[in-house]
């Protein structure tokens, strides 16, 4: 059954099918098969369960905060202020780029928010500024990465809900993780500015600056009131992402950028990519379910054993691997298929999982930006008006400081834990 399960998975995608339906079609087909076939209500009876969780109740609302961020002047403002701060620089408008990104993260959660909402202006303006149109939209989607790690993170919250860890603490675990990504494509950007003639802006005054920050003010100390109510208990998850999107609804009053047209584009844009990911959430439950009943989990771990017992090994591998199906299979439905998969080799080794769930969604982010199949190449292929081919080649050497932390987290796992262990304590799970 596992064998014919991933077969018919693996040949879908190969044909192109939507990801939702290989993994449904995967896993009707190999029920079918099996010797539950009789008893076919079982199949919508794990759907259902699997997608009645409390938990996943934040996504939507997190989906529709980002989309919401789009339409209400905030991107620009973040934009603006970044560009007050770094547009100096060398290579300045690149790390305005990144800075951005960093700071849309912590409201929006979302890789593909990032790229379609701030990509827009960024690309247009760094082209504009007389920045290659590849090159611009290379550093959008490079830059995109950060976003599901600084939290709130759609992905962060998926993943605590497949390994039953607290969503507080794998958003404390992805906070340091995604600044240390933000930096070392910043650091990328400068060392490749020595090589290339990019082009300078003034420096911005006190004053520049002081009105820019004071302009969007509202719009950058939103991550703060959102991770803050969550970390001092006012609210759950969930309450975080309403609270988002109210506080997104006043900030669109507030700068009278917000009209019936934009909510209702927001709202409608939410809801289908919320009917999307819960449609693969509920095959991925009926998938695991299988998965479980033919002990695929225990055998992959007893193979992976014999292959190697040392945990470095391990980590490499699992890295390589994590990596490749990036390339594939976009962030949400891989690990919907992998965490359950994985978990028990994780255990095994003796990997803390909030550490490994930063490992796993750093590794399956940068698959946005890898070809052939990232998404997010197609985005800002799309809202920057450049050739597909130009940007796959430009993002390659974006790759290196990408990889390169991935590396470095996977390897020193404090840089995940420690946070968590701080302000939330020891996890007693995971023994530490």
């Amino acid at each position: 059954m596992a064998y014919l399960l991933f077969g018919s998975f693996i040949a879908l995608i190969l044909l192109r099918v939507p990801i939702s339906l290989c993994i449904g079609a995967a896993t009707l087909l190999t029920f079918l098969m099996s010797d539950f076939s009789s008893a076919l209500q079982i199949l919508p009876q794990q759907m259902l369960e699997g997608v009645n969780k409390a938990s996943l109740t934040a996504v939507p609302f997190f989906i529709l905060a980002g989309n919401l961020m789009n339409v209400t002047g905030v991107t620009e403002r973040i934009f603006a202020f970044a560009n007050a701060l770094v547009g100096h620089m060398k290579a300045g408008l690149a790390q305005v780029n990144i800075l951005s990104s960093m700071i849309f993260a912590g409201i929006s959660g979302a890789a593909v928010a990032d790229c379609a909402g701030l990509g827009a202006i960024e690309i247009k303006a760094m082209k504009e500024a007389g920045y290659r149109g590849d090159f611009s939209a290379a550093v959008t989607v490079a830059s995109s990465v950060i976003g599901p790690l600084i939290p709130p993170s759609i992905g962060m919250v998926i993943y605590a809900f497949l390994a039953q860890q607290s969503i507080e603490r794998m958003f404390l675990a992805g906070l340091v993780p995604g600044i240390i990504v933000g930096l070392s494509l910043m650091i990328y950007v400068r060392i490749a500015a020595i090589r290339n003639d990019f082009p300078t802006q003034p420096r911005a005054t006190t004053q520049q600056v002081l009105h820019s920050g004071r302009d969007g003010f509202l719009a950058l100390i939103a991550p703060g009131i959102i991770l803050g109510s969550i970390m001092f208990g006012f609210v759950t998850a969930t309450e975080a992402g309403v609270l988002a999107c109210v506080y997104c609804l006043i900030l669109g009053f507030w700068y009278g950028e917000l009209t019936w047209a934009k909510f209702w584009n927001a709202i409608t844009d939410s809801s289908m990519m919320t009917a999307v990911i819960m449609i693969i959430i509920a095959f991925s439950i009926a998938m695991g379910w299988l998965l479980a009943i033919e002990q695929a989990p225990q055998a992959i771990a007893e193979h992976v054993f014999a292959l190697t017992e040392n945990k470095n090994v391990f980590l490499a591998l699992l890295i390589v691997f994590i990596l490749f199906v990036g390339c594939v299979v976009e962030g949400v439905p891989a690990k919907l298929i992998l965490v359950p998969t994985l978990l028990p080799l994780v255990d095994a080794y003796g990997i803390d999982r909030v550490h490994f769930g930063v490992i796993m969604s750093l590794g399956l982010l940068i698959g946005i930006a890898t070809p052939p199949m990232g998404i997010g190449l197609y985005i800002v292929s799309e809202v920057g008006r450049v050739r597909l081919e130009r940007v796959t080649v430009a993002i390659l050497p974006f790759l290196i400081p990408l990889i390169g932390s991935l590396i470095l987290i996977t390897y020193l796992p404090a840089i995940s834990t420690f946070l968590p262990d701080l302000i939330l304590g020891p996890d007693a799970m995971s023994g530490r």
